[in-house]
């Protein structure tokens, strides 16, 4: 109960490993600041940080805990989780991906009977899911797992087929897209780029992520630069513009200007207007390694823009191939710069698929779409959570 005596909603603990820029953080604030205040409450706890990231929360009251988790082998955050979590009175626990998964058992442990985890993706250090000795830990924790949540229909079948969980364990559900926020732009393009960068006919390429290995923004580079010296229509009309930070941009800038494009290009870093930058943008590509389903596709089709994607993971999932984009293969800046140029020198069909991908969204990855698919998730959870209490409560009792 609260300090009125009303009984407080249900309390969801979100553990991540840290809450910064990410398709899988940007996620969960979305799902945070959507759903109804009434049905539930949240708490984010970070084992190792928040950065300002956490501003985007809408509810300042939700707490976000730092449990300064440090680098390597660290024997005491078991137990500060295990308190926190006691400490909070959890009634549900969601940890997401590989590096939250074994706070499974630590909820357990902690009497929290409302138990989800999500899968979001894979990182460099397992591509493919492969890795055997992650997938044993997965398997190990399966019995403390209450329930699964994926994001593709790629990682659902993962999930199936390779961990071994049932499929009524499961649900999959698709992240959705703000389409007030990220819509198309009307009849003039305004841009927060530098000054004298874009040009009334230019065609901009754009990408957003974090520059990271697994995002591979080095072949929409090389794809980029192949483009430019291929005519000289795109030499004079083509830019660049990648949003994020990481270890490769510093390599990226380096390639543009060994290039000598550095001024066709602009690489400002994390941004705040990311909405604004997309309706600069006349395609939108991701080239990265692997995907689970990616939020900033996601945002980019509700811009309007047609979309270049590697086919991999849950990108299929969402751009459909020759009706609001292209599907090239990973790590091919070859195949990547032919799929821009198509759309570079036709713009009636980037228009067109622009308008395909825009409404796909709105009928499919709505905000409400998933924000009801999470409530009914965590309806589950707590029923399951009540049932046992009622279990075990009937066993002492005899």
């Amino acid at each position: 109960m609260n300090a009125a005596g009303a009984i407080a909603s249900p309390l969801v603990v979100h553990i991540v490993h840290r809450l910064a820029v990410g398709g899988m953080e940007n996620g969960l604030i979305n799902l945070i600041n959507h759903m109804p205040g009434n049905h539930y409450r949240h708490a984010i706890v970070c084992l190792t940080e928040a950065t300002d990231f956490k501003d985007r929360i809408e509810n300042k009251a939700i707490p976000v805990i730092e449990l300064k988790q440090t680098n390597g082998h660290d024997p005491g955050i078991h137990l500060r989780v295990w308190r926190t979590l006691r400490a909070l009175g959890a009634d549900i626990i969601h940890t997401r991906n590989l590096p939250t998964i074994e706070f499974q058992l630590v909820a357990a442990l902690a009497g929290v009977h409302g138990r989800i985890h999500g899968e979001h993706g894979r990182d460099m250090y397992d591509l493919d899911g492969k890795n055997f000795k992650y997938n044993m830990l997965r398997k190990a924790l399966r019995p403390f797992v209450g329930h699964y949540i994926a994001v593709s229909r790629d990682l659902e079948q993962w999930l199936l087929k390779t961990i071994g969980v049932k499929r009524d364990r499961i649900t999959q559900i698709y992240n959705g897209v703000n389409t007030d926020k990220f819509k198309p732009r009307g009849s003039r393009r305004d841009c927060p780029g530098p000054e004298g960068w874009l040009k009334a006919d230019s065609f901009v390429v754009g990408s957003v992520g974090r520059m990271e290995a697994v995002k591979d923004q080095i072949t929409l580079v090389r794809a980029f630069i192949r483009l430019v010296q291929s005519s000289p229509a795109a030499r004079e009309r083509a830019r660049l513009v990648i949003v994020g930070d990481g270890a490769l941009r510093q390599h990226l800038l380096e390639v543009l200007r060994a290039a000598g494009l550095q001024d066709t290009a602009w690489l400002p870093g994390e941004r705040k207007d990311v909405a604004e930058i997309m309706r600069a943008m006349d395609l939108f590509v991701l080239p990265s390694l692997r995907e689970g389903i990616s939020n900033t596709i996601l945002e980019a089709m509700a811009t309007g823009l047609p979309v270049v994607a590697t086919n991999t993971g849950g990108n299929p999932e969402l751009v459909t191939a020759g009706e609001m984009g292209d599907l090239v293969p990973h790590s091919n800046p070859g195949a990547m710069a032919q799929a821009i140029a198509n759309f570079f020198s036709q713009t009636d069909r980037a228009w067109n698929y622009g308008r395909n991908a825009r409404r796909k969204v709105e009928r499919q990855f709505s905000m409400e779409a998933m924000v009801k698919g999470y409530l009914h998730a965590y309806d589950n959870a707590l029923h399951q959570r009540q049932t046992e209490t009622l279990r075990d409560h009937r066993f002492t009792s005899l």
